[in-house]
C-alpha cells in the first residue's frame, strides 16, 4: 500500500508549456528516453532504434467521438454536454451536463438545433452523471452535430484539425472521449520503421472517459475513488502476449490506458485462479496503480506527461519509480518539452529488475 500522499504527486508548470496544438507531424514531436539512469533527449521517429525484434508493442485502438454537444432545455436554458459513454446498442447514453438548472427526469433537451434528447434520470458515480436517451443512434448524431472534446487546459474552440490530430491514425472501435495520447504521435512511417525492424504489435480497447482529467480531490490517496472505463482484451492479443513472453521479448504498451487495460486482465487473471497471465474478454475497470502495485504484463511504457496530481502522476511513478519520475518531469520542464494531450512523449522502463 503507497504511503504517499496526493501532494507528493504535485509539481509547478509553467502554462507556457501546455501545448494548445499538436506538432506540425505527428512523430515530429520530442522523446525524452528515460529508461536509463540519466535522461536522453530524442524525437519520436527514433522510437524504432530503441526497440528490438521479438518486442511487442500494444495499442489502444479507441476512436474518440464527438462527444461535446451544446443544446437548450425546453425552458430555453442552454446547456453544455459531455458525453461520457454511450450504451451498447442502445439509443442512450450517459452524460455531464452543465447548465444555470439540472433538467428533471422526463424533461427535454434540443441539441445542435438538430436532434432531442429525454433525460431518465441521474447515474453514474454518486449520481453525478444524466443518463439521456437521444432521438436517433448517437454516434450517428454525434459525429454529425458533436465537436471534438478537448481537454479542459485546451483553450481554443476545436477546429477542423483537431478532428484529424485529436485521433490515432490506427483509432477503430469508437466509444473514448479523451484520446489515447501516447498514441497520437505514430505514424505510418513510424509503424513501418517498427514493422521492418521486427517489433510486433497488437491492440486493446479501452474507452477512455472524462475521469481521466480529474485532480485527486483527497489527501490520503488510498481514500481516491477511481472513475470506471470499458476495456477489452482480445483472445488473439492475450495470446500475442504470451508469445512475447515465451521468446524473451519485452511487452510495450502505448499509453496508460494500454497498461491499466492490460494488468487489469491480469488482476482478473489472479482472481479467476486462472493459469493464463492475462484473462482476455471485455470488463469495466477501475484499478488505481500507486507505488507498491507490483506489474504482471508491461515492461516499458510510452506515455505524455501528465496532470500534476493526477491519477496518471501516481500511475507513472508506480512504474518507473517516484524518484526517477521527479527528475525526468524537472528535466522536462528545464528543456522546455511539451506537455499533456497535445504535447511530447517519454519511454519509461518498469522499475523492478525481475518479472513473474
Amino acid at each position: 500500500m503507497s504511503r504517499h500522499t496526493v501532494a507528493d504527486f504535485d509539481f509547478e508548470l509553467p502554462p507556457e508549456l501546455i501545448a494548445q496544438h499538436p506538432a506540425p507531424e505527428r512523430s515530429a514531436s520530442r522523446l525524452l528516453d528515460g529508461t536509463g539512469p540519466a535522461p536522453v533527449d530524442r524525437v519520436f521517429r527514433e522510437l524504432p532504434e530503441l526497440l528490438h525484434a521479438g518486442d511487442l508493442l500494444v495499442f489502444n485502438d479507441t476512436r474518440v467521438i464527438k462527444a461535446r454537444l451544446y443544446g437548450v432545455k425546453a425552458t430555453g436554458g442552454s446547456v453544455e454536454g459531455l458525453v461520457e459513454r454511450v450504451l451498447p446498442g442502445t439509443q442512450e447514453i450517459w452524460m455531464h451536463l452543465r447548465a444555470s438548472k439540472s433538467p428533471k427526469p422526463g424533461s427535454r433537451v434540443r441539441f445542435a438545433d438538430a436532434f432531442n434528447a429525454e433525460v431518465l434520470g441521474r447515474c453514474g458515480p454518486d449520481n453525478g452523471l444524466f443518463h439521456l436517451r437521444l432521438d436517433g443512434d448517437p454516434f450517428e448524431l454525434l459525429e454529425r452535430h458533436g465537436h471534438v472534446p478537448l481537454p479542459p487546459y485546451i483553450t481554443h474552440a476545436d477546429e477542423a484539425d483537431d478532428v484529424r490530430r485529436y485521433q490515432t491514425v490506427f483509432a477503430r472501435v469508437p466509444g473514448a472521449v479523451a484520446a489515447p495520447t501516447a498514441s497520437l504521435h505514430f505514424d505510418e512511417g513510424v509503424l513501418a520503421a517498427l514493422a521492418e525492424r521486427g517489433v510486433e504489435t497488437a491492440h486493446v480497447t479501452l474507452h477512455v472517459g472524462a475521469g481521466t482529467f480529474q485532480p485527486v480531490r483527497v489527501e490520503n490517496i488510498a481514500e481516491h475513488k477511481m472513475h470506471s472505463e470499458w476495456c477489452e482484451v482480445s483472445p488473439q492479443t492475450a495470446a500475442r502476449i504470451a508469445d512475447c513472453r515465451a521468446r524473451g521479448g519485452r511487452v510495450i504498451a502505448v499509453g496508460t490506458t494500454t497498461l491499466r487495460t492490460l494488468e487489469s486482465a491480469a488482476v482478473a487473471a489472479r482472481a479467476a485462479a486462472s493459469s493464463e497471465l492475462l484473462l482476455a474478454g471485455s470488463r469495466e475497470t477501475d484499478i488505481f496503480i500507486t507505488p507498491g502495485f507490483e506489474f504482471q504484463v508491461v515492461d516499458r511504457l510510452v506515455t505524455n506527461f501528465h496532470l500534476p496530481k493526477s491519477t496518471l502522476m501516481m500511475l507513472v511513478s508506480a512504474f518507473a519509480g517516484y524518484a526517477h519520475i521527479r527528475a525526468l518531469y524537472a528535466h522536462a520542464i528545464a528543456q522546455r518539452y511539451r506537455f499533456f494531450s497535445y504535447g511530447d512523449a517519454m519511454l519509461l522502463s518498469r522499475a523492478q529488475a525481475t518479472r513473474p
